[in-house]
């Protein structure tokens, strides 16, 4: 089966304002990285539109709304210090979250074997009824939300290598055993949460902390030795990437030193867990990386090692 790849180009209009690190250039450079020769068998597909319903699984009815009645109709607003809105920013979040989610309906429906979406606003800081970090809905969340609604999961596991700790996503994981989430990112930093000691209900949070300077020893004994066993342990039935590039070493926002080729070794130990686990069932969403070239490469490589080449 194909490797599946979803975006829109509504998400190129997404505009947090002047010099904001989270800029359409991302987007634009992930994108002129998967267009080359060695990416013609990616099945590229337009996203389409989460609904208001399949959000409100995850976050609060009231915070969806208020989202959509602050959208600009020109120029920008700001939503916290650091997360902003333009005309199509709305519509962007709308076609990023419904990314994640058709791309869990084509792989359980085993209509492709995994799927990367590439797409912003980013999410996995997005909390139940707060935007925050260039987030203004958790995509990974909503996905998994997906899984088990629709499809009827019971053991739904997010992975996410972002430097950033993804404090959204534990917070709608933490309080629900079906749910797991690990997380590889630099302390301190920014958002300030993701202790080890944060272990959720049922030990299905686990967070494995690196420190300024650190690089691919550190980051592949991390992973070897506390992510990839746990989610093994776990038994997911699908496993979602929350695809940061922003440890890169060139990445402006972090202090640590991976390079494409970790991003690319992560990928595929993952993908080697789905496919102990359940069938190679992977459905990736992108998230920080804002050195653009370093994110071309890296996204690259993640998706090279999402099509098994």
């Amino acid at each position: 089966m194909t490797t599946v790849l979803y975006t829109h180009p509504i998400c190129l209009e997404h505009d947090a304002g002047p010099h904001h690190p989270e800029r359409p250039e991302r987007l634009e450079a992930v994108l002129a990285a998967l267009a080359s020769d060695e990416f013609a068998a990616l099945e590229r597909l337009e996203a389409p539109r989460a609904s208001q319903a399949q959000l409100a699984r995850v976050h609060d009815q009231s915070y969806i709304e208020d989202i959509f009645a602050a959208v600009p109709a020109r120029g920008h607003v700001q939503i916290d210090p650091d997360t902003a809105m333009s005309p199509s920013s709305g519509e962007a979040a709308l076609r990023a979250a419904g990314a994640a989610i058709a791309a869990v309906d084509r792989v359980l429906n085993d209509e492709a074997a995994r799927a990367f979406c590439a797409v912003r606003p980013p999410g996995h800081h997005a909390e139940p009824a707060r935007a925050m970090g260039f987030c203004l809905f958790n995509n990974v969340a909503v996905a998994a939300a997906q899984a088990r609604a629709v499809h009827g999961l019971d053991r739904v596991a997010a992975v996410d290598f972002d430097v950033h700790h993804g404090n959204g996503t534990q917070t709608m994981f933490e309080s629900d055993a079906g749910l797991f989430y690990a997380s590889t990112h630099q302390s301190p930093n920014y958002p300030g949460t993701g202790d080890p000691s944060e272990r959720g209900v049922a030990g299905n949070i686990v967070n494995a902390v690196m420190s300024p300077g650190d690089g691919s020893p550190e980051f592949r004994a991390a992973m070897t030795g506390t992510v990839l066993p746990a989610l093994r342990d776990f038994g997911p039935e699908l496993v979602l990437i929350s695809a940061g590039f922003d440890a890169h070493m060139a990445d402006p926002l972090a202090q640590l030193n991976l390079t494409a080729d970790d991003f690319a070794w992560a990928t595929a130990a993952l993908v080697d867990v789905a496919e102990a686990c359940c069938a190679g069932r992977v459905v990736s969403v992108l998230e920080g990386g804002y050195d653009l070239a370093a994110l071309a490469e890296c996204a690259a490589a993640h998706v090279r090692a999402l099509m098994g080449s």
